[in-house]
C-alpha cells in the first residue's frame, strides 16, 4: 500500500489531484500539510482526511507514510524532495520541479544517493488519454514526418488559465522561478520532450514589456530535436482578451494536427481526410499519472517522469528566460 502525506494541500490539490490519491487502488491519503493551520484543518475536513500539521517534518513523522506529495510552490521543492528522500520516502513532486535547472540537479543528485527511493514530476498530460491520442497519431505518421510545431500561448495579463489565488505567488520570481511561463510551460514544453525526444539545440530570450509585475511577460524559444523537428514557441502574457489563444500547431509533410494544451480537442487534416476528437478529461486530472506512479512505487511499473527528463525541461527553460 503507498501511503501518502501531501505538503503543500493548496488549490492544485483541491480537486486536480488530492481526491484521486484515495481512488486509486493501492493508494491512501494519511495525512496533509500546510503552513496555515487553520487551512491544513479546513482542508482535512473537507477532504475526510483524518491527519492535518503545520509542519512538513511533523508529517513526515506520521506513522505508516511511506510517500510525499510535494505540491508547494516551487521555491521549496528541492528542499523538501531532498529531506524526504533522506527519510526514506519516495517522492511525487509538482511542476515546474524547480525553480530553475540547477535547483533540480541537487534533486537528481540526491536520488542518485538514495537508491532505494523513487521520485516522479508531476508532468501529468502524458497520462492523459487526449495527449496520448497525440502520440499515438504520431507515431503513426497520419500527417507524415513532422518538420515544424508551433507553440502560442498567448493571455491576458490575468490569464483564465491561472488558480485565482489571495497571494499571486506565480509573478514573484524568487518564489516560482519567473512568471506565468513558469507555470503553464512546463507542461508544453514536457510534452515536445514526451513526442519528439532528446534535443540537441535549444535556445530564446524574455522580457519584461509591460512592466506590470517583476515576472517577465513575453518568453520565445525555439528547440531543435535530434530528429530535425523543430519546434517554436510564443508566449506572452500581455494580450488584449480577444486575442487569447492556446494553440499547438504541428505541420508534417502529409498534413497536420491541432489541438489546445488545456483544452479538450485534437484536429488532425491530411489529403484524405478531416477530424476533430473530442475529449473528457478525468475529474481528478491527475488521476492516470498517480496510478502510473503508485505502480512505480510499488514495484510493477516505469517511472511516468524522471528527475533526469525534468532537468532537460528546466535546462530548456532557464535558455528560453535567459536576457
Amino acid at each position: 500500500m503507498i501511503n501518502w502525506g501531501i505538503i503543500g494541500c493548496g488549490d492544485v490539490t483541491e480537486k486536480k489531484s488530492g481526491p484521486a490519491f484515495n481512488k486509486v487502488p493501492g493508494s491512501s491519503l494519511l495525512a496533509v500539510m500546510r503552513r496555515d493551520a487553520e487551512k491544513a484543518a479546513d482542508y482535512a475536513r473537507r477532504h475526510g482526511i483524518a491527519n492535518w500539521y503545520s509542519e512538513a517534518a511533523a508529517l513526515m513523522e506520521h506513522e505508516g507514510i511511506n510517500a510525499v506529495y510535494i505540491a508547494t510552490p516551487p521555491d521549496s521543492h528541492a528542499a523538501y524532495a531532498i529531506e524526504a528522500l533522506a527519510r526514506g520516502f519516495n517522492v511525487y513532486v509538482e511542476k515546474p520541479v524547480t525553480r530553475n535547472a540547477a535547483e533540480a540537479r541537487r534533486i537528481a543528485e540526491a536520488v542518485k544517493n538514495h537508491p532505494n527511493q523513487k521520485l516522479t514530476v508531476a508532468h501529468y498530460r502524458r497520462a492523459l488519454p487526449m495527449f496520448l491520442k497525440v502520440k499515438e497519431l504520431l507515431d503513426s505518421k497520419i500527417v507524415g514526418d513532422v518538420r515544424t510545431v508551433q507553440i502560442r500561448m498567448w493571455q491576458s495579463r490575468k490569464p483564465a488559465l491561472i488558480a485565482d489565488t489571495a497571494v499571486n505567488w506565480r509573478l514573484q520570481p524568487e518564489v516560482s522561478g519567473g512568471g506565468y511561463f513558469h507555470d503553464l510551460a512546463p507542461h508544453q514544453l514536457d510534452l515536445m520532450l514526451f513526442y519528439f525526444g532528446e534535443p540537441v539545440r535549444y535556445h530564446g530570450f524574455s522580457l519584461n514589456q509591460s512592466g506590470a509585475t517583476p515576472a517577465d511577460d513575453h518568453v520565445c524559444g525555439e528547440i531543435l530535436f535530434k530528429n530535425n523537428i523543430v519546434v517554436n514557441g510564443s508566449w506572452c502574457f500581455n494580450v488584449a482578451e480577444n486575442q487569447t489563444t492556446d494553440t499547438c500547431e504541428i505541420i508534417g509533410t502529409k498534413g497536420k494536427i491541432i489541438f489546445p494544451f488545456f483544452g479538450n480537442f485534437i484536429s488532425y487534416k491530411t489529403d484524405e481526410e478531416e477530424q476533430t476528437l473530442n475529449f473528457t478529461h478525468p475529474q481528478h486530472i491527475q488521476q492516470p499519472m498517480i496510478e502510473k506512479i503508485v505502480a512505480y512505487f510499488s514495484g510493477y511499473g516505469a517511472n511516468p517522469c524522471s528527475i533526469e527528463e525534468a532537468i532537460v525541461l528546466m535546462d530548456i527553460m532557464d535558455a528560453f528566460t535567459s536576457h
